[in-house]
């Protein structure tokens, strides 16, 4: 009978330390878990073994206000939605757009920067001009971002190239195996600027909204990120970012 209870026991404790909720339960009230895909410069990626950014910083900003420490999550991009709802980690910071479809499995915050989805093109191309000219060429998108359903939905007779990874969606462009990419206009430019051979159009596909995505059960901690976004606009934290990642204020 010892034995059972010991076993038992046991098992008892085995199940709370892998079940959701005791991950849950296992971040202490002082820390944030937040999760990125540290390949979108300059919003987020990885330089000397650091991630670093703009969502790193103004997130780092946000938890300082708060009181909270971070706990960083790496995880693929199209890995984000779905780990913040199965409660891997509390926050999604990842330069993700605030879409229709994705409000309505997760909240965002208040929007804390506006991008947009923008064509990367080889400077040599002289067929992709406008936005207009991408039908029957192929272009190269990252899987789980908005450029998929955007290309599928507007250009129908693009060629979409789907990879994992936005560096290799890059890399395509850069060896001919694309004719264009598309991202969002922040991580374009930040390519450019160190690819001469490459050259963002400059009519856009899309205005979007960045958000950082919480779960729908936590509405006191969205307010909370609320707030404290807020007291980081409001005390310069927020523009010296803006001017140290983009080079303008906002």
């Amino acid at each position: 009978m010892k034995l059972f209870k010991v076993l038992s026991a046991f098992a008892l404790v085995f199940a709370m330390a892998t079940s959701p909720v005791a991950h849950a339960a296992a971040s202490t009230d002082n820390v944030i878990r937040v999760a990125t895909d540290a390949t979108f410069p300059p919003l987020e990626f990885v330089k000397d073994g650091k991630r670093t950014g703009f969502d790193i910083d103004l997130m780092d900003a946000i938890a300082k206000v708060m009181g909270k420490k971070i706990e960083w999550v790496d995880i693929d991009f199209k890995g984000l939605i779905p780990g913040l709802i199965a409660n891997r980690f509390d926050v999604a910071a990842s330069g993700i757009y605030m879409t229709e479809d994705r409000r309505k499995v997760v909240d965002f915050t208040d929007p804390y920067y506006q991008g947009g989805l923008a064509v990367l093109v080889r400077k040599d191309n002289k067929t992709i001009n406008t936005p207009a000219d991408l039908g029957g060429h192929s272009v190269s998108v990252q899987v789980g971002t908005k450029s998929v359903n955007f290309l599928k939905d507007n250009y129908p007779t693009v060629q979409r190239v789907e990879v994992e990874k936005n560096q290799a969606m890059f890399d395509l462009l850069n060896i001919g195996r694309v004719d264009a990419a598309v991202t969002g206009r922040p991580a374009a430019v930040e390519y450019a600027k160190s690819n001469p051979n490459v050259r963002v159009l400059d009519k856009g596909l899309s205005i979007e909204l960045y958000g950082f995505a919480l779960r729908k059960d936590e509405p006191a901690l969205t307010a909370q990120m609320n707030k404290a976004l807020q007291t980081v606009r409001e005390n310069g934290t927020y523009n010296a970012l803006v001017a140290k990642w983009f080079g303008v204020t906002h």
